[in-house]
């Protein structure tokens, strides 16, 4: 009986030392897989920390290209300015170079005019015909330039192109029409140069009306 006993106490004291050496081992293998698990996560914050990198990267490349083609696009404008502003400033220079070539020829009519005038023998019929044709020469200027003549004499008055002087009773011209032209106007393709200076028709005085019926 006392060696059942001994021989149970020995099987159970081989049980719990199987017992505990198994579970050492489960603590071991997984403390072995907590490590594993460990070396394995720090691999993957690095990988994220790159690709971020590499992102920040191509960002950047982005960026400067994109400043590049702002500062070119700058450039390129400003020229564009620089050029418009020389256009627009040769043209109030030069604009009316061609017209100005046309009057030096009517200059020098009236010169040739002058000097025929001051010779010996100077005639009148000369001197109207040099008129006349210096006369004829700017009017051929004028023409080809666009630039046409008012003389509103008998026309009704219009204050865009006429400028009245005066105005004047008459029986015989219709009020609000144009008497007599101080001066001529101008246009330039339908843009007015200078308004024609007019005397203005108006309804006759009672006094004059009636002299003229009796």
């Amino acid at each position: 009986m006392a060696e059942e006993q001994s021989e149970a106490r020995k099987t159970q004291g081989e049980e719990e030392e199987q017992h505990k050496n198994g579970s050492n081992g489960a603590g071991a293998g997984g403390t072995e897989s907590g490590e594993g698990e460990t070396a394995s996560g720090d691999q993957s914050p690095q990988t994220r920390e790159e690709e971020l990198e590499s992102a920040l990267e191509e960002a950047r490349a982005e960026l400067e290209k994109a400043r590049a083609e702002q500062l070119r696009a700058l450039a390129e404008l400003e020229n564009v300015r620089k050029r418009a502003r020389r256009d627009v400033e040769s043209a109030h220079r030069f604009g009316i170079e061609k017209f100005a070539a046309e009057l030096a020829n009517v200059k020098d009519s009236l010169e040739m005019g002058l000097d025929a005038a001051r010779g010996d023998n100077p005639s009148l019929d000369q001197l109207i015909e040099g008129k006349e044709t210096t006369l004829r020469q700017l009017e051929k200027v004028f023409e080809g330039f666009g630039v046409s003549e008012l003389n509103p004499e008998g026309e009704a008055f219009d204050p865009e192109y006429h400028e009245a002087m005066t105005t004047q009773p008459s029986t015989e011209a219709e009020a609000g029409t144009v008497l007599q032209v101080f001066q001529k106007g101008y246009v330039l393709n339908g843009r007015l140069l200078r308004p024609a200076r007019v005397i203005v028709a108006s309804e006759p005085e009672t006094g004059e009306s009636g002299a003229d019926q009796a």
